[in-house]
């Protein structure tokens, strides 16, 4: 069984893709990493997938579904960070009512960072078709007033990143990923 977070690798237009997407990329490896310098071992198997060509269409994620399709049911939540890595508000879900509510009563869990909302559609190119056929899926939501001032510019740098506000998305991915992982059943579709 299988919990996959993800962002994106394919900055294609003239900046560098340090915001978009990775940063999404970044704290998708980051929640991984301080899982395992904790020592924790959760109950399933935690994948990171740094997509290629979201911005093509979409076709690395295709791909990627292609090929693993067949174990679908083996997957409990796919979540993708795309929004870039600003200050966190929350986190989008898609799924069933039932697994909703277990979200909302993980993201109690982040109350002392101030990140608590759950939004009522979780969004991403590259984790759509799993949605599509039933999956629940989980995206970042973050600050993003100035999201699109360095979105598919020369100012998409890394100067752009507060690495304060990247931390506090990691945690969120780092939280809500490892508590999927490891609890007793799946999330309920």
């Amino acid at each position: 069984q299988v919990v996959l977070v993800s962002g994106h690798l394919d900055s294609w237009d003239v900046g560098q893709g340090a915001m978009d997407d990775g940063g999404g990329a970044f704290i998708s490896w980051e929640a991984l990493s301080l899982i395992k310098d904790l020592g924790l071992r959760p109950k399933r198997t935690l994948r990171l997938v740094l997509w290629t060509g979201e911005e093509q269409g979409g076709v690395g994620a295709q791909q990627y579904y292609q090929l693993h399709k067949e174990n679908i049911s083996n997957f409990d939540i796919v979540m993708e960070s795309d929004e870039g890595t600003f200050k966190p508000s929350g986190l989008g879900f898609s799924g069933s009512a039932e697994a909703r509510d277990i979200v909302r009563e993980i993201m109690t869990l982040l109350q002392p960072i101030n990140v608590t909302d759950v939004y009522d559609t979780a969004d991403g190119t590259d984790i759509s078709y799993w949605m599509r056929d039933g999956v629940p899926g989980a995206s970042l939501h973050s600050d993003i007033s100035k999201y699109f001032w360095f979105h598919h510019s020369q100012g998409d740098t890394m100067t752009v990143q507060d690495p304060n506000q990247m931390n506090l998305c990691a945690a969120v991915w780092t939280v809500v990923s490892y508590v999927i992982a490891d609890m007793e059943d799946m999330l309920p579709r």
